[in-house]
């Protein structure tokens, strides 16, 4: 076949592709509603009231009751809706003991004084029926139901306190960012320190070799503020109390640039300066 025949079997593909491309997308957008109404029938049967609330206020939701052709679904979705509600209230009586039985079966040590709960130092939430939202700490899950929260709860405490944690290791790197900090500044050791400038110094002390020859994001390791905190508190719960030289970490309140910390007491205080005293 010759290269004039290819072009001009190439040019016609294309133009039959982008003829039919509309149609396919209508086709694709078509699936998904269907896929999303057959979503709703399984939980209806399975009378998952907390999975169908959550479906009536997606943005798939919306675009169904936009479509013409979908108008009857929005009599079909005040009743979904009305009844998930009816079940959401009744449940809500029995959501405490629930929660507190899936966090047991989870190994969670789950603390409640509703709306608000705690497991761990530095794992905090709390729960608003109104909204059917759970606020754990930064994040926002779009859900009261008692599975997704104890899931949620048990990665973020996998991520802050399951990870190999030295409490000599930490307090000596500490240590050492915070005398790099006094001997760039010209200052005397037992001076304060600003706590977001040790945070950022000690997050850089973590970068391997290779982040510093090629500072790609791919090679970044992080380390969020949350983690430093409850890595506070994994010091102060561990038999080291200071570091080799005696010297022992202090965290002081005050105004300016803060971040909530946990203390030595195991309270989460607005941090704004660190320090480092002998015994």
């Amino acid at each position: 076949m010759e290269q004039k025949e290819l072009t001009e079997i190439e040019r016609l593909k294309e133009q039959l592709q982008e003829v039919s491309r509309p149609y396919q997308q209508e086709q694709n957008q078509r699936q998904k509603k269907f896929d999303f109404l057959e979503k709703c029938a399984r939980c209806i049967e399975k009378n998952d009231f907390f999975q169908i609330d959550e479906l009536l206020r997606s943005k798939q939701a919306e675009d169904i009751l936009e479509d013409s052709q979908l108008k009857s679904c929005g009599f079909v979705f005040n009743q979904m809706k009305a009844f998930a509600e009816t079940q959401i209230e009744n449940y809500r009586i029995r959501f405490k003991d629930d929660l507190l039985q899936l966090a047991q079966e989870a190994n969670l040590p789950l603390e409640m004084d509703l709306p608000r709960f705690s497991v761990l130092k530095g794992i905090e939430g709390s729960v608003d029926f109104s909204t059917r939202n759970t606020e754990i700490n930064q994040v926002t899950l779009k859900s009261i139901d008692p599975r997704r929260i104890i899931a949620t709860v048990a990665k973020l405490k996998c991520q802050l306190y399951d990870t190999p944690f030295d409490a000599r290791m930490f307090i000596e790197s500490l240590l050492q960012c915070y005398r790099e900090i006094l001997k760039k500044e010209g200052r005397g050791f037992g001076d304060i320190v600003p706590v977001h400038q040790l945070y950022t110094d000690y997050v850089w002390s973590l970068q391997s070799k290779t982040f510093f020859q090629n500072m790609d994001k791919s090679k970044f390791r992080g380390y969020a503020i949350e983690q430093f905190s409850v890595d506070l508190w994994r010091f102060f719960q561990s038999r080291v109390s200071a570091t080799e030289e005696g010297y022992r970490i202090r965290l002081n309140p005050g105004r300016g640039k803060s971040f909530w910390l946990i203390d030595q007491a195991g309270e989460k205080r607005q941090i704004t300066h660190v320090l480092f005293l002998k015994n």
